[in-house]
């Protein structure tokens, strides 16, 4: 795994989880599994152990809107010293590609919500009820997994006869698509900005490629790529759909395909206005396949070009990995390494190293977030 991000990562963890530091290889292998494996039946060493090992404040989940959240209500009345606090990610709301599929999720919230839905505006009911439930287990973030952008003009009596058509049963045309995840996304949005929510979009996979694999072992196993989709004018038309109603809260963007960084870091400065301080529209980290070295380098130097790196909100690890705490090692590490070749090189001045430590390096890796999110 020599130049894969996995070599860094692995033996990241096993430094500063188990305190190895031999190399993992054929040789060290069973001596390194064995005392791993030994250290892994302690207390420490158990989820709430690490997570204290390594001084988390807080950690976001991703919850669908259907969710109990009955684990984040044990861990608040346990008095866990870490706030584990769920994110709101409806995206089964706005899947109208399988009518079956869809109708099973929308009665599925309607038995949560407690709402009776036979309409549209049922639906926004039912999800409304859900989002009030979310706030109150303490979610203050939204995340949403699109291929791409959607800022189709449409009317509500199209969005209510779409939606009568695929709650019954029949296929959408691809028109009919865009125009009903356009309109659920606006009302998403509008949801996060009443409540002062942050929205993040995680946009640009290709999912599901290899069709038998995915009959064998179903989604999201492996098998998705960076996408290429043009986004940048539907990006474009979305925000302004909802800044220029004045429904635009604290947003955070995260590009798959590296193509995009310039254009993510440019369309930030359309939208920023000053509200919730600087920085309420920010370009997000490198993310999955771009959050190793090489993407997170491109993406902080894109910002720092287009934009500004001290307003930066830092790392985000969507890892399912729960040994994946130093991956937010790793990026202070590239930031650091990114702003110490400046200095050398005289880009940035020596004497204000101090400076730079502190209110650069400090805020993006973590007085920033802290600020932004207000937790």
């Amino acid at each position: 795994t020599m130049r894969n991000p996995l070599y860094h990562w692995t033996h990241l963890e096993l430094k500063t989880a188990f305190g190895v530091t031999d190399l993992l290889c054929p040789q060290t292998a069973r001596k390194i599994y064995d005392e791993c494996t030994e250290k892994l039946q302690k207390p420490e060493f158990f989820a709430r152990g690490l997570m204290q090992h390594y001084n988390v404040e807080v950690v976001c989940t991703t919850d669908d809107p259907v969710d109990s959240l009955e684990h984040h209500i044990k861990v608040a009345e346990d008095g866990f010293a870490v706030r584990m606090l769920p994110t709101w990610r409806p995206d089964k709301a706005m899947a109208v590609e399988v009518p079956a599929n869809f109708r099973a999720y929308i009665e599925k919230l309607s038995e949560v919500s407690g709402v009776e839905i036979r309409k549209f505006s049922d639906v926004i009911d039912a999800l409304r009820v859900r989002h009030k439930f979310f706030e109150q287990v303490g979610c203050r973030l939204s995340d949403h997994g699109i291929e791409e952008f959607y800022a189709e003009d449409y009317t509500q009596a199209e969005i209510d006869a779409i939606f009568n058509k695929v709650f019954g049963g029949t296929e959408l045309s691809r028109e009919e698509i865009r125009k009903f995840k356009t309109a659920m996304m606006v009302e998403f949005a509008v949801m996060d900005h009443e409540t002062g929510w942050t929205q993040q979009f995680h946009y640009g996979a290709i999912r599901d490629n290899n069709s038998r694999m995915f009959r064998q072992l179903g989604p999201d196993t492996g098998f998705d790529s960076i996408g290429d989709f043009t986004v940048g004018k539907a990006m474009s038309k979305f925000f302004d759909m909802l800044d220029r109603n004045d429904k635009l809260t604290k947003t955070i963007i995260y590009n798959l395909n590296p193509r995009d960084n310039e254009l993510v870091a440019t369309m930030l400065g359309n939208f920023q206005d000053g509200r919730y301080g600087a920085g309420k529209i920010q370009f997000g980290s490198g993310w999955w396949f771009l959050d190793q070295k090489d993407g997170m380098e491109k993406q902080m130097n894109a910002l720092s070009t287009l934009g500004l790196l001290s307003r930066f909100v830092g790392m985000l690890t969507d890892s399912r990995s729960f040994l994946s705490y130093p991956r937010h090692e790793y990026f202070r590490r590239t930031l650091c390494n990114l702003l110490g070749n400046d200095i050398e090189q005289g880009l940035l001045p020596a004497s204000e190293i101090e400076f730079i430590g502190r209110e650069i390096v400090e805020g993006v890796c973590y007085r920033n977030a802290k600020n932004y999110f207000q937790f």
